[in-house]
Order: C-alpha cells, then sequence, then structure tokens
C-alpha cells in the first residue's frame, strides 16, 4: 500500500537515487553533477516547516518525493517557494506524481505560502496537464533557459496563488 508522509533520514538513499537518475538521464532537472548522501542530509535540513518534503513508500521503497523550496533568499518573498517533485522510473504513469503534487500543493497552502511557483522544461506535457488539474496557471516562458545534454532548452513557468 502506498503511503505519502513528510521525509526523513531514512528515505535519502531512495531521493537520491530518484533525483540522482533525473540528473543523469533526463531534463526534468537542470542540475548537471549527482548529489552526494552528504549533499542530501543538507537538502533535507532545509526542508522543514515553511518549506516541507514529503515521501511516497510502498514496501519500504522510496517510489517518488515532492518537495517546497525557497524561492529566493530576499526577505519579501518568503510566501513564496518552487516545487519539484519526481517519480522513480518503473512507476510513473500511476498516479503517484499527481498524489505527491497535490498534497505538497496543499501542505504549502496549510504552512502559509502566498504563491508556488515550478519551473517545467519544455517537452512535459504530462507535468504541466498536472498542474493545471490542481489549479496551476502557465505564466511564461524562458527561453533558452538552460544548456543540458548538448542543448539549450526552455523553462515553462507555472504558478498557483492562495487568496
Amino acid at each position: 500500500m502506498l503511503v505519502i508522509r513528510p521525509a526523513a533520514e531514512l528515505d535519502l538513499p531512495g531521493i537520491r537515487e530518484i533525483y540522482n537518475d533525473a540528473i543523469l538521464y533526463s531534463t526534468a532537472t537542470f542540475d548537471t553533477d549527482p548529489k552526494t548522501i552528504e549533499q542530501m542530509h543538507v537538502w533535507l535540513q532545509q526542508h522543514v516547516g515553511q518549506y516541507p518534503a514529503i515521501v511516497a513508500v510502498e514496501n519500504e521503497q522510496v517510489l517518488g518525493w515532492a518537495s517546497l523550496s525557497r524561492w529566493s533568499d530576499r526577505k519579501a518573498y518568503d510566501t513564496t517557494a518552487e516545487i519539484s517533485f519526481y517519480v522513480r522510473e518503473g512507476h510513473r504513469g500511476k498516479g503517484i506524481g499527481k498524489q505527491l503534487l497535490e498534497i505538497i500543493t496543499r501542505e504549502g497552502k496549510t504552512v502559509g505560502l502566498r504563491c508556488i511557483l515550478s519551473r517545467i522544461t519544455e517537452g512535459n506535457p504530462v507535468s504541466v496537464h498536472l498542474h493545471e488539474s490542481l489549479g496551476y496557471a502557465m505564466i511564461g516562458i524562458i527561453q533558452d533557459a538552460g544548456k543540458k545534454f548538448d542543448r539549450y532548452l526552455s523553462v515553462q513557468m507555472m504558478q498557483v496563488v492562495f487568496k
């Protein structure tokens, strides 16, 4: 049975494995260097309170994770976060990503965020659709925002604002 709960230290190897797979083999993230377990410990320490991280776990295996991260270190942006979510290869298309996105978005509202932003690399209509289904709206495109796998990629910006 799939359980979605706050991320904990014991989840870091699974979170790291999923994220490093995205780093090495996809354009879902513009990170290019795989993360060490030490870096993941620091990451988890940054994802408490207003900027939580959650995991989807089944049979003690992390199948996906989602987080809200500080958008900017400037004080006026304290009620804005950036969302991230990733699902393990072989478990995509089963609704795990939608559940993670829905829960972490709801958590953002609960902890008092006003705005959640999402950067989606071009060519990912599934992610755009998932965001739209939860009330996110397209706010623009950053042309050629990054270069990965020897090609420039644009990023679609989406947001949800809580009134």
